[in-house]
């Protein structure tokens, strides 16, 4: 069987077994490695894509599901842009420790933005809610989408 649909812009077709995770062909299939597996259980947030613009995670989402859709990894967060508002925020306020959650992390917080442009305290601790971060850098993480907000808010 094979699942074509929409990944950053670009048509694709996976020849993955159906129940497959997103996250392995958006990985081992397609080369994207920016999308992490955290904990395979959709629980830590590392895995985050957007599926036809919401957030999603993607080790719990089988390729059938995005057939004709468009799914986004953080490869495609800026879009035309050469950096995402977010991103560079993200530098800005040193959110990045490790790593490791990050693309999940900022994958969560452009969905909110795209529906959120002033998100308070609360609308981000929401909707990261679901992002685990072992670094401890959520402070960081509420200054940075503030941030970007603000920069969006501008643009």
């Amino acid at each position: 069987m094979s699942v074509s649909f929409n990944l950053n812009g670009k048509a694709v077709t996976s020849r993955a077994e159906p129940d497959t995770p997103l996250l392995w062909v958006v990985r081992d299939e397609l080369g994207l490695t920016g999308t992490k597996f955290g904990c395979g259980a959709a629980l830590c947030g590392a895995c985050t894509v957007h599926l036809n613009g919401q957030p999603v995670r993607s080790c719990q989402t089988p390729v059938s599901s995005v057939a004709g859709k468009r799914v986004a990894t953080v490869e495609g967060l800026s879009g035309t842009r050469n950096t995402h508002p977010l991103q560079v925020a993200w530098i800005k306020h040193d959110v990045p420790q490790c790593g490791y959650c990050q693309s999940g992390q900022l994958m969560s917080a452009a969905a909110l933005l795209q529906a959120n442009k002033n998100p308070s305290d609360a609308d981000i601790d929401a909707a990261m809610s679901g992002n685990i971060c072992r670094c401890g850098t959520y402070p960081r993480v509420r200054a940075a989408i503030k941030d970007a907000a603000a920069s969006m808010r501008k643009a």
